[in-house]
């Protein structure tokens, strides 16, 4: 679940005694125009801690100069501070005295103190090959660079009208459950603004129903803890991009902490990513030397320790790292909402976002999982009332002929009456309403995600913002060095690839891909031929319980092997896909990101749902019929499903490998990196003692902390994406997937949070308007999702054939009914009679059926619908087949169509943006082209009066 912190907020210029304003700017027109676009608060300070209790923020420290005294010795020795404990470390640099390059990090480093960094040097204490680089940017660098990257800093308006008075806000916030009024005052008027927040409107119904039960559930479920986060709900201020010539309009209490610490260390970022290390050629960037290993690691500090000794709720946080793991990374607030304010602030926006689309969904799942959960609840409550499943467990005189060849024997119908009555539970009346649902259901999360990220866009200040243009990769640069052209935008020469050597690099990336999946389907064909055979070997054991659920133990065990094949080729289809997508030599990094995210997540989606796709369209659909059975390599017959359906195999199918993969998933990302980091404990006990490791300085501890995925989120999003399919695509044959989906998410929310904030070192804060590509890939899914139910419905289920039963043939044939009363004879009526003496002598099995009659078996009964043995046209297809056929087909393309129709009239109803945030917008842009045509026309009759003094004549002016 998630939420964010708080609404939408306002700045307000504070209460008491008045201050003194510095003196309005002459061109008012130059600050309106700074002005216009500002959408959102930013959340850029250090409100949320107590500042009393303290111990790694900058704020002791330049609290303490202001009034003269010394700064404490903790802030030399905590690693968050250069050595004379003022300024603080924004970057860290890692390298070993033994690389050989030194000459690159020599004038790489030179260039660092060339655009005004202070640098400090520091020895590891477990290893003196290792030396860390402590970057530190000042004032003078932190506002030049804020101004060229257009960082959005807190400022404060004034009222044009008079210099002296507060300027009119635009916003109104929904704080604390209680409206803020905000009285704006002109020449004109006297406005009053309301804006009724409704963020979280759904969520808020679902607790008024929750909070019926609270004498079970924790207390104040999903609700973000105020005790334990006091100031989390806060006034914030305008933004505005910063400028050092309006300075005075921002608001600055402190030089110090008015750039966070997120903020100042993507500063040095950029700058680190524009420096040359070498003389005399176009070689920069910080990149490029972690690539050829100049450096050993980047990356900024993390605030201190996680941990504390001290209570939270009775000495507040010792810093933003240990809130952050308090209130988020817990297990204990495993029920609250996120905190994602507080993550955006610390981790980033990128971040931030994956963690609101993460919390969003899981959120979505919870109608999701109680529907499905409803549809198997109701699959139970009518099993007793369920005639086929009636029919099949008293069906003690109807025999089956044989699954396989030779081995496995004759059975009575009834003998399959567990797996009849398994069946009904995903199978049932309820199954065409929950698929139409679902699809129904990933549109509404699709449309609503798309209003939720404008929301937090809007509140994160993103609605503007717009990604630089991009560097060019170096490998790129060094492959088409020779050729430039001129960038149209920046108009500079710069290398290009050509289109014919671009179209061929893509062809063979594409023919790569082909193969690939070629390999996949090679892996499913081997599945298939171990089902077959495993089949009679299983049917053949010696154990009763195997044998005589010989099909069972095969599902059971081809679908283990499937998941280890599975697992192994994904390790391969990483190298693959990084290598294919270094083969097209994409231009930038988003360019590059997106190529891999498409291969990636192709590959594992083949991988992933081949065989399901197997088992749900082929599996029993071409084995022909006993005596003419249709075989691999003319050898292997192949597999039939259970009497009772193919459902089952597809639900065995789905559930062991979604319960499988998500386990080790949460094993992987969680279990690697304790392992690692549990190992780096161990040897650093052992060689400096118990108290080692808690007198280590900060960036000592960060640098034996994993580093983040080498791709970013991508494998976060990945695993999600690839269960949102897991969910959706084959959901009306396992309608439990949604709550399985859901209890894994809750437990993936608290995972990911720990991981970011006890285990990885702190990631670089980088920005980003949504989740990229990864949303077209979910629509895509969508789409999938109709057709695949669609078919799940009409083929593997049993659901069209009964209805035609129903209307068609049964009792009530021609009425217009279809109860259970319809359904008499069902059993009968879809099973086909074999004369046993036809069967082929590779089939004929070795038991001839004599103890089910005491003589031996003269027929035998299938699944089919085809005539007699004894019919003009033997074993020929009857009528009733093509009924149900062409049922099938109907129901495919009315179900498609209409719920297509659904989804895309869902599509144009909802709109984008929520009504009252395109209110809130839209009033704020009127305001202002107002306030800036109020303060023209104060200007120009200032500049009236002005001349009326010296004696003018303005009768041709603009009154």
């Amino acid at each position: 679940m998630e939420a964010s912190s708080s609404g939408s907020t306002i700045s307000s210029v504070t209460g008491g005694k008045a201050k003194t304003h510095q003196p309005v700017a002459k061109d008012v027109n130059i600050f309106f125009d700074e002005l216009e676009g500002v959408n959102s608060p930013s959340k850029d300070d250090d409100s949320l801690l107590h500042h009393g209790n303290l111990t790694s923020t900058s704020d002791d420290a330049s609290r303490l100069e202001v009034v003269g005294e010394e700064v404490p010795d903790k802030n030399k020795t905590n690693g968050l501070y250069f050595r004379d404990g003022k300024c603080r470390i924004d970057y860290i640099l890692v390298y070993r005295k033994s690389n050989p390059q030194t000459e690159k990090r020599e004038v790489f480093e030179r260039n660092i103190r060339a655009e005004g960094l202070q640098m400090e040097k520091e020895s590891s204490l477990t290893n003196s090959d290792i030396i860390f680089v402590k970057l530190h940017a000042p004032w003078e660098v932190l506002g030049k660079y804020a101004e060229l990257m257009n960082v959005r800093m807190p400022f404060r308006p004034f009222n044009p009208f008079n210099a002296g008075a507060p300027c009119i806000l635009v916003r109104c916030c929904f704080l604390n459950g209680h409206f803020i009024e905000i009285n704006g005052r002109s020449r004109r008027s006297r406005r009053k603004i309301y804006y009724l927040h409704r963020r979280y409107k759904f969520m808020n119904r679902i607790e008024k129903q929750i909070s019926r039960f609270r004498g079970w559930l924790p207390r104040k479920p999903m609700k973000l803890d105020k005790e334990t986060l006091p100031d989390l709900e806060e006034n914030d201020c305008y933004t505005a991009p910063f400028s050092q010539q309006r300075i005075h309009h921002f608001i600055i209490h402190n030089k110090d902490t008015f750039f966070n610490n997120a903020t100042r260390s993507r500063i040095v970022h950029h700058i680190l990513q524009r420096v040359k290390y070498e003389e005399g050629k176009n070689k920069i960037g910080l990149n490029r030397l972690l690539s050829n290993g100049s450096y050993e690691a980047a990356f900024p500090l993390h605030e201190g320790s996680y941990r504390s000794k001290n209570s939270i709720k009775t000495h507040g946080a010792e810093n933003h790292r240990h809130l952050l793991y308090e209130c988020w990374a817990s297990w204990g607030v495993w029920y609250k909402y996120q905190p994602l304010d507080l993550v955006r602030r610390y981790f980033g926006e990128k971040i931030g976002l994956y963690f609101a689309w993460l919390g969003w969904y899981t959120g979505m799942l919870f109608p999701a999982a109680f529907i499905g959960l409803f549809v198997f609840l109701y699959g139970v409550t009518t099993l007793n009332h369920c005639q086929v499943s009636k029919e099949v467990c008293q069906a003690t005189d109807i025999i089956m002929c044989p699954i396989c060849d030779k081995y496995c024997p004759f059975m009575r119908l009834s003998d399959s009456c567990i797996y009849a009555k398994v069946t009904h539970l995903f199978d049932n009346g309820a199954t065409v309403f929950f698929a139409v649902f679902m699809a129904v259901w990933a549109t509404v999360f699709l449309e609503f995600w798309k209003r939720r990220r404008a929301v937090i866009a809007y509140d994160w200040d993103l609605i503007d913002w717009e990604e630089e243009e991009e560097e060019i990769r170096p490998q790129f640069e060094a492959k088409y060095s020779k050729k430039e052209r001129m960038n149209p935008i920046s108009g500079k020469p710069e290398p290009y690839q050509a289109f014919a050597d671009k179209c061929s690099r893509l062809i063979v990336s594409a023919s790569g891909i082909f193969f690939m999946i070629c390999v996949v389907i090679a892996a499913v064909f081997g599945i298939v031929i171990y089902r077959v055979v495993t089949v009679s070997t299983f049917a053949a054991f010696k154990w009763a319980l195997i044998r005589n659920n010989s099909q069972v133990a095969t599902t059971g065990t081809a679908v283990c092997i499937n998941f280890c094949i599975i697992m192994l080729l994904n390790v391969l289809y990483e190298k693959v896909a990084l290598f294919l997508t270094n083969l097209e030599q994409p231009r930038t990094e988003s360019e590059w990101e997106n190529s891999f995210t498409l291969k990636m997540f192709l590959f594992q989606f083949v991988n992933l749902n081949s065989s399901t796709f197997y088992i749900a369209f082929f599996l029993g659909r071409f084995t022909g019929h006993p005596g003419a059975y249709l075989r691999l390599i003319n050898r292997w017959r192949l597999e039939e499903c259970h009497p009772s359906g193919c459902l089952i195999d597809l639900c065995m199918q789905m559930g062991i490998i979604m319960v499988l993969k998500q386990t080790w998933n949460n094993f992987m990302e969680l279990g690697y990196p304790l392992i690692q980091n549990w190992w780096t404990r161990r040897k650093l006990r052992q060689e400096y003692g118990t108290q080692g490791k808690t007198s280590f300085p900060q960036w000592e501890k960060d640098y034996n902390l994993q580093p983040m995925n080498a791709y970013g989120l991508f494998d976060e999003y990945l695993e999600m994406i690839l269960q949102f399919g897991f969910t959706t695509i084959f959901v009306a044959a396992f309608p439990l997937a949604p709550l399985l989906a859901l209890l894994n998410n809750i437990i993936e929310i608290r995972l990911d949070a720990y991981k970011f904030v006890t285990q990885w070192r702190r990631p670089l804060a980088s920005r980003a308007k949504d989740i990229g590509i990864w949303y077209g890939i979910l629509e895509g899914i969508g789409i999938l999702s109709v057709i695949t139910n669609a078919f799940v419905i009409a083929v593997t289920s049993d659901f069209i054939p009964r209805l035609v039963y129903a209307y068609k043939y049964g009792p009530c044939a021609g009425q217009g009914e279809a109860g259970q009363k319809c359904m008499v004879g069902y059993v009968n009526a879809s099973l086909s009679v074999f004369l046993v003496s036809d069967f082929e002598n590779r089939s004929e099995p070795t038991s001839n059926g004599s103890e089910f009659s005491g003589s031996p078996l003269k027929y035998c009964r299938y699944r089919d619908y085809r005539d007699p043995p004894h019919s003009p046209v033997p074993y020929g297809y009857t009528l009733q087949f093509w009924h149900v056929l062409a049922a099938r087909l109907a129901f495919i393309i009315v179900f498609e169509h209409l719920v297509f129709c659904i989804k895309h009239l869902i599509s144009y109803l909802i709109p984008d943006l929520p009504k009252d945030l395109r209110d809130r917008m839209r009033r704020e842009k009127y305001l202002i082209q107002e306030m800036m045509y109020e303060a023209e026309l104060e200007r120009l009759q200032k500049e009236r009066k002005e001349r009326k003094k010296n004696g003018k004549s303005y009768h041709n002016e603009w009154p």
